[in-house]
């Protein structure tokens, strides 16, 4: 039996993160069947290798961004007699559009039933759907590292520590997926994998790589990585940052080779901070958090949605302000209704039912604003107006420049490393958006 796990291409281009469920899927595969034969594709890598896999059974992984041409795939593959089973967070927010694309759904987290799934395949009994459950995570094995090939070379590998968030944001997807409690992994068993990572440097995937009120269990594990010999960066909330023990943990962060931080800011306005239920991630005095950050050696990336029903065109240009005045790079999406979050449902009423999945990108209006004068196309030329503004060649150049010293050369290299990518992707993500919007626009408006 041969086993082809596929993450489908991305919508703006290859980026040098390897797709983590890929290495991590054939890693719970070869534990629970040694004798199935694996292949890995990442689509945006290696686009031409979908045309000449062969194998039994295929593995989808999908976002809600990478659903259509996930569904795409696996008609061109079923209509070879290949089964398809699909999973994922997109995959299980909508379980019954996946099925009719393909012969079973994962819902939810693999650990629990994907030895099932492979049993039932080989005794041709495959279940339409599998409702995985929210384990404990002291059990889990290393990602087959190294054993994606073709195609571009991902430079970065993803390390998980935990799972879960207690946050109510309304927008976000990981509590809907992974549940409100955190589960940790065990420290020792997140030291055996990223010693297991190729390269000096690595991602933590963690939705937050430090919680409020857990401030202790992130001082031990970066205490256990300090002599991992690598260097890292990872996804922060800054709440934890101001906390009494927050200056101990920033230490013990960089003493085990935190270069960067990725951050939400979500919001511009603290009126949409508090329509996003997102203050308490975020704590009370957020650009002061960052400062901290930045003089105890930590370069930041803040991320941020614009065009939300309470945003007003003045949000467009004053992010920019922000980045300016925070010496930060800023990455701003357009806000995203993702299917199975509480903004999903706020919204439902307002959301331009023709535009499909492959739209929910983040660079797309999604959805009715009561200002006139924040019609789609106004929210998406102000959107790629300052987008292009913020990652042009001189302010990423400019960052780097202000990337702190204490993480010299490496962190200068990286801010170059993850800007370019994203930069190039926003590049290709305007000129689509210029050749669509007319049709675009047409679809809004269909009754």
């Amino acid at each position: 039996m041969k086993l082809c796990i596929i993450f489908p291409p991305l919508p703006f281009g290859w980026t040098p993160v390897a797709p983590p469920s890929l290495e991590y899927l054939a890693a719970l595969t070869r534990r629970a069947d040694p004798d199935i034969e694996i292949e890995l594709i990442s689509a945006s890598a290696d686009p031409e290798a979908i045309d000449r896999l062969e194998c039994d059974l295929a593995a989808i992984s999908i976002l809600t961004p990478t659903a259509v041409p996930g569904y795409r795939i696996a008609e061109k593959l079923r209509t070879r007699g290949i089964k398809v089973v699909f999973g994922n967070m997109h995959a299980s927010a909508m379980p019954e559009e996946a099925k009719t694309y393909g012969d079973a759904v994962v819902i939810g987290e693999a650990e629990s039933v994907w030895p099932q799934v492979l049993r039932d395949f080989r005794s041709g009994a495959l279940k339409p759907y599998y409702y995985g459950e929210q384990i404990p995570l002291d059990d889990l094995p290393t990602p087959l590292y190294g054993m994606l090939k073709g195609g571009r070379k991902h430079q970065f590998r993803i390390v998980n520590t935990s799972r879960g968030c207690p946050y109510n944001c309304t927008f976000c997807s990981v509590k809907p997926f992974y549940g409100p409690k955190i589960r940790f992994r065990p420290i020792d068993h997140v030291v055996r994998d990223v010693a297991a990572v190729p390269g000096k440097m690595y991602i933590n995937g963690d939705e937050n790589i430090w919680w409020t009120g857990k401030v202790q269990r992130a001082i031990d594990l970066f205490s256990a990585l300090r002599g991992s010999g690598k260097r890292w960066m990872g996804f922060g909330s800054l709440r934890p940052v101001l906390e009494p023990e927050g200056l101990r943990m920033l230490k013990a962060a960089r003493e085990c080779g935190l270069l960067s931080l990725w951050v939400g800011w979500e919001s511009i306005s603290d009126e949409g901070l508090r329509e996003f239920s997102a203050s308490g991630k975020i704590g009370v005095d957020r650009e002061r958090a960052v400062k901290t950050l930045r003089d105890n050696g930590i370069d930041v990336s803040l991320f941020y949605m614009l065009g939300s029903r309470h945003d007003s065109i003045d949000d467009f240009r004053r992010s920019i302000d922000v980045a300016d005045r925070l010496r930060v790079s800023m990455h701003p999406s357009l806000v995203v209704p993702y299917p199975g979050t509480k903004l999903r449902e706020q919204y439902e009423p307002y959301i331009y039912k023709e535009l499909g999945w492959e739209y929910y990108t983040g660079a797309y209006a999604l959805f009715e604003h009561p200002d006139p004068a924040m019609t789609p196309e106004i929210r998406e030329e102000k959107f790629y107006e300052s987008s292009l503004e913020l990652l042009s060649l001189s302010r990423v150049l400019r960052h780097m420049v202000n990337v702190p010293m204490a993480g010299f050369p490496h962190a200068h290299i990286l801010s170059l490393m993850s800007q370019i990518p994203v930069r190039s992707g926003m590049k290709i993500a305007f000129e689509k958006w210029k050749a669509e919007k007319k049709s675009v626009n047409e679809k809004r408006f269909i009754k």
